[in-house]
């Protein structure tokens, strides 16, 4: 038997949800490409950089498709842990799809606004794609790893881009030093883009913890106020002592 055949015959031997599991996993490292050409492409000025993010939320789109039908193919014939798992595929995804969505829009503003960038504008906004596109590195990882800790510094991530946007959106619209400054509209647009896809992959990072617990921790932060790496490392004692 030929090497060649090999692979064929490993990937026809593959449970269908770990396929899919799989398939997650390269989203995942898809949306942190097109991250990636999103920081390079604002900080360069690249069009070529900034062009390759629509095919990756092309890839994205067609991930997607993929596991929208596969899971609910798949749904009725595993174990209950698969199911719950391949479930948190499709959150994933959903959640991907949308970050695609985002760094395209990321993508067109910045090539509408072109050399009329301020250079602290585009300082802070390649800052806050490469943390963007750290955060879903981890949360990858995270997920394939079952590694709850690396979501939680997922979770301590998002901080950053919200204080970036801050800074951003202070010096464009309340403008206190009331400078003029360019191409306002598309700043504000690219980093709206982009604070909203850290939102999405925070969303990643509590699916990875609901998963490995199987508790919903946003709701319990809801309940008791309490920070969610705080929540989580709490009932990861409680389940400890009782074990």
């Amino acid at each position: 038997m030929s090497t060649a055949s090999t692979p064929s015959i490993k990937a026809a031997q593959e449970p269908y949800s770990a396929h899919l599991v799989r398939r997650t996993v390269q989203a995942c490292s898809v949306a942190r490409e097109a991250a990636g050409a999103a920081a390079e492409g604002i900080a360069t000025g690249s069009s070529v950089l900034l062009n390759s993010i629509r095919q990756c939320e092309r890839e994205l789109d067609r991930f997607d498709m993929e596991l929208d039908s596969g899971v609910t193919a798949a749904i009725t014939q595993v174990t209950e842990p698969e199911a719950r798992e391949l479930l948190a595929c499709m959150k994933f995804m959903i959640g991907l799809e949308r970050i695609g969505d985002l760094l395209l829009s990321f993508a067109n503003s910045a090539q509408s606004a072109g050399p009329r960038l301020d250079p602290q504008d585009t300082r802070e906004l390649t800052r806050m794609a490469t943390v963007l596109e750290k955060m879903l590195n981890d949360v990858g990882e995270a997920f394939s790893g079952r590694d709850v800790k690396k979501a939680i510094d997922v979770l301590r991530s998002d901080a950053e881009i919200d204080r970036l946007r801050n800074l951003i959106f202070m010096r464009h619209i309340e403008n206190p030093e009331n400078l003029v400054h360019q191409a306002s509209l598309q700043v504000i647009f690219m980093t709206q883009s982009l604070e909203r896809a850290g939102d999405h992959v925070k969303n990643l990072a509590e699916e990875v913890c609901h998963l490995v617990s199987g508790h919903t921790i946003r709701h319990v932060l809801m309940a008791y106020d309490k920070p969610i790496e705080q929540m989580f490392i709490d009932w990861l004692r409680t389940r400890d002592e009782k074990q």
